[in-house]
């Protein structure tokens, strides 16, 4: 499994944010409003303020109720910036508006293929700035359902726009830099010293789990074994847990392996929560909660019927599922008006018997999150508010066309070119006339020069942005740069004597027909660019492909223009892969990104021109033939005797481009692949260095890959082909070398073992690889370990689910508030780096502690809960403290925290 890049502690996320050693509050000061103590010792004080309705009014995104006693505003938490602020909660009961003039990037699958984590940094911490500056008093709102995290499986996938591509490492690595950009975290996922200890914003990560086809995304069943569960569909989850910490995540539609994913307590409690040390909460998709019912028709194992109104929402919010998006798919039930008569029935569920324990555990989290974004506090406090002012030079922002789109900065529209810039892959790049390569188009300084740039995507009466993006009105147009736009002004500014036309290429319904003249004129140019894309129209959310075809007859006019102009670029501008197979070896030249921002035609002219080198590598397995591959609702990815397996770790079958494949205007060479022994244990690291050259007469950037092999391995174990381990965009200059360097950690190599429920490491043969892309033709340079021996697990994840001492016996699985004089159980639970789990689980899944492991406890205000010499947790006072849990195994140490709010009239 992937090991953090920070330690992991359950209390993390939140813990970051508790500042200063605590201080008793001023007897005036309730403890939620006191920023003495932590946002979650906050939040426990204000949720023991509410009644059960109150609690209940808190829970539902569209809108969460205001409660003027305590000083709580409504709160909206459905809002999007998955690649640029898009949508914003200000309105209650429906669907949240969208945003006019505010920045769109290219879309996740255009930062796949970028392979630039630091790159997706930059980018989201401009999209959080921007989301502070738009937010209603800058200080409201700020829960932000991105990034999508789920893989590219299957190209037919009408969101795999929204994807950062196939891989789980990948997609974790850059994924977990949107995250910390967004949250005001540094690259390493702790708090920036400038945030004071607040977030910017909250990202939520989507879709959990398996939630990879629209055909059937409210009311499948994405089914598997444990093992790809693990280590394909939620990897990437783990990984960017414990690499960023994000805010919240959110539940799929659909089920997995027969449970709604919304009331899953093996997805969102074990695995999110006990086993990867997700700290903050869950939110369903919209509205996930609504389809248990409607659309599932579950009848929970055990339970005498299909669920209704009321027992929908027990089940879910006792699995985890803490707030409810209560907009999209719904009925007039959500938790607001569900969870009193919930509670009031005792309704028997997977976890205990439902009541305002489950509640309140909740409304912590998302009370926590608020807090810890400023919400409470005074706006001086809060950083973010004075930048976010400033930036608007003390004018309130507006949506609609009157704000000019001042938040569509120049800095904010360059970052989008420069990411657009590097997420376009050059696939091909054959001889022109003169026998050169066609690419970078050259361009005299002056005389005549003419170009056509030919297809309805160049330009096009609105450009398309992609999902989630936001309206551009007219303020917002004028920053936009087509694909013809852009073309045009990159040449003429280089030779102000050419001549740049565009012809439409394709007319008719659909873009049916080829239009005769623009190919006759085609062959009168210099040179042609044919532009063609995709838009929601092919697939988006709802709507998956049926077909990886080009729409309309994009097709036939590459074939026809390529055949009158041997000087043919084709620019692919796609929501994933498309079928190629019948022009590409007619074209010298092509190029593809997905939906590439409001900068996109800038973009693909500096890449056209050398301005910049085409540096993208693709973020998924290109397939020759849609034949190849199972249904798009089969979530198997290893061989079968019928299927040919996916991605490129498994599939066998013939690609037209492989994984992490991508050509730049130079050419690179790796040489003295180092590793660091030849043998190792499976608790010890691989040091991996290399040398690459460019060997070419202009800079350039090139992707370095590393991929691992079990050559030896058993057929029976269905081993992947190959796994990424490592990779690194690296510039060098022309004819220099540069030299790279790479960590692997042994225990990441390990897989997942269904028969003992945790990962082992296999003993034997290793490869290394290292080159351009998973192609074993691409692959330069190869070395060979030996691992031995077994995972020496140690503490990882500690984690509590705290309950008064007679609790368990009455069916109460966890519980915040405790009256004076109680013996807090802290129902431990403790996941190894193996994944295995001890301690509590779940009801009826208790395992004793492994031998040998240690556990102490520690509160930090022991005038409110105290901790004897034997580790006896009572209550002794009135007010909210932290408890920490120490946990001693093999030599290491985790902790965990819990919050305990003592009433002393309860």
């Amino acid at each position: 499994m992937r090991q953090a890049r920070v330690v992991v502690a359950v209390a993390a996320c939140w813990a970051l944010l508790a500042g200063a050693t605590p201080v008793a509050a001023a007897p005036t000061v309730p403890i939620y409003l006191n920023p003495a103590y932590s946002p979650a010792e906050r939040a426990a004080d204000l949720v023991s303020r509410l009644t059960l309705q109150e609690k209940a009014g808190e829970m539902n995104t569209s809108q969460a109720a205001a409660i003027p006693r305590l000083g709580i505003a409504a709160y909206g938490w459905w809002n999007e910036a998955a690649h640029g602020v898009a949508r914003q909660q200000t309105n209650n009961a429906g669907n949240p508006p969208s945003l006019h003039n505010t920045m769109s990037y290219p879309v996740d699958l255009a930062l796949g293929s970028t392979w630039n984590p630091a790159l997706m940094y930059g980018e989201a911490s401009m999209i959080s700035d921007e989301a502070r500056e738009v937010a209603p008093n800058n200080t409201m709102d700020l829960d932000y359902f991105s990034p999508t995290v789920n893989l590219a499986h299957d190209p037919r996938w009408g969101r795999n726009d929204e994807t950062f591509g196939e891989d789980p490492l990948l997609t974790a690595d850059i994924a977990a830099q949107f995250v910390d950009g967004m949250e005001g975290k540094t690259p390493n996922g702790t708090m920036l010293p400038s945030s004071h200890g607040y977030l910017k914003t909250i990202t939520t990560l989507k879709h959990f789990a398996a939630n990879n086809s629209e055909s059937d995304r409210l009311t499948g069943s994405s089914d598997m074994d444990e093992r790809t569960l693990r280590e394909y569909y939620t990897a990437q989850f783990r990984d960017i847990v414990r690499q960023a910490g994000p805010g919240a995540i959110m539940s799929a539609y659909n089920e997995v392996n027969g449970t709604p994913a919304a009331a899953d307590v093996h997805l969102m409690d074990t695995l999110a929560r006990e086993t990867y040390g997700f700290a903050g909460y869950f939110v369903s998709d919209c509205d996930a909660v609504f389809e248990i019912q409607a659309g599932h028709h579950w009848q929970p194992p055990g339970f005498p019927q299909p669920v209704n109104a009321d027992q929908r929402t027990a089940f879910a919010n006792s699995a985890g599922e803490d707030l409810n998006c209560n907009q999209g798919f719904h009925d007039t039930s959500n938790y607001g008006n569900t969870i009193p008569t919930a509670v009031d029935a005792g309704i028997p569920t997977q976890t205990d018997t439902y009541n305002v324990g489950d509640v309140d555990t909740s409304l912590v989290r998302l009370f926590t999150a608020r807090i810890a974004t400023g919400e409470f506090d005074d706006e001086a406090m809060v950083p973010w508010v004075a930048r976010a002012r400033a930036a608007l030079g003390g004018r309130p922002w507006v949506n609609s066309d009157a704000n000019n789109a001042v938040t569509e900065t120049p800095a904010r529209l360059a970052e989008a070119q420069r990411v657009a810039d590097q997420s376009i892959v050059l696939l091909r790049n054959g001889p022109a006339r003169d026998g050169r390569p066609l690419l970078p188009l050259r361009v005299p300084r002056s005389g005549p020069y003419r170009v056509a740039v030919i297809g309805f995507y160049a330009n096009p009466p609105s450009m398309y942005l992609g999902g989630y993006a936001s309206d551009q009105g007219a303020p917002g147009v004028a920053n936009e740069v087509n694909g013809y736009q852009g073309v045009k002004a990159a040449i003429r500014r280089i030779n102000p004597d050419a001549e740049v036309d565009f012809l439409p290429g394709v007319t008719g319904p659909g873009l049916s027909t080829v239009d005769a003249a623009s190919v006759a004129a085609a062959a009168n140019y210099d040179a042609v660019v044919v532009y063609a894309g995709t838009d929601a129209s092919s697939g988006t959310e709802g709507v998956d492909r049926t077909t990886l075809a080009l729409p309309g007859a994009q097709a036939s006019l590459i074939d026809q223009v390529a055949a009158v102009n041997p000087n043919t670029v084709v620019y692919l501008e796609t929501l994933g892969q498309v079928d190629v197979t019948g022009f590409q070896q007619h074209v010298p030249a092509l190029l593809w990104s997905s939906y590439n921002g409001l900068r996109k035609g800038a973009a693909l002219a500096d890449v056209l021109l050398g301005r910049a080198d085409p540096s993208g590598h693709l973020p998924f397995t290109w397939y020759a033939d849609l034949n190849q591959l199972p249904p798009a609702t089969d979530y198997g990815i290893r061989p079968t005797a019928t299927t040919l397996g996916r991605t490129y770790q498994y599939f066998t079958g013939k690609v037209s481009y492989p994984f992490g494949y991508g050509l730049s205007y130079t050419h690179f060479r790796y040489t003295d692949l180092t590793v660091d022994g030849s043998r190792v244990d499976a608790n010890g690291t691989l040091r991996i260095s290399a040398d690459v050259t460019n060997t070419g007469p202009v800079a350039g950037s090139d992707v370095a890959q590393v991929y691992v092999t079990t050559p030896n391995a058993p057929a029976a174990l269905q081993r992947p082909i190959k796994r990424l381990e490592a990779f690194r965009k690296v510039s060098v200059p022309p004819h220099q070398t540069r030299h790279i360097e790479f960590t692997v950690q042994v225990p990441n190599l390990a897989f997942f073992d269904d028969s003992t429920n945790r990962f082992q490491v296999d003993d034997g043969l290793y490869g290394i690889q290292l080159g351009s892309s998973a192609a074993n033709s691409d692959v330069q340079q190869q070395a060979f370990v030996t691992v031995s021996g077994q995972l020496r697990p140690v503490p990882a994840v500690v984690t509590a689910k705290p309950v008064a001492a007679g609790d368990p016996a009455a069916h109460v699985a966890q519980r915040v508030v405790f009256g004076v004089g109680t013996v807090v159980v802290p129902q431990l639970t403790v996941s190894l780096t193996d994944e295995s789990l001890f301690g509590h689980v779940t009801r009826g899944r208790s395992t004793p502690l492994p031998v040998g492991m240690r556990v102490t406890y520690h509160s930090d205000r022991p005038d409110v809960v105290a901790v004897d010499r034997s580790g006896t947790i009572r209550t002794v006072g009135g007010g909210a403290a932290t408890v920490t849990a120490t946990v001693r195994y093999h030599g290491s140490t985790a902790t965990g925290t819990f919050v305990v709010d003592v009433q002393p009239s309860r």
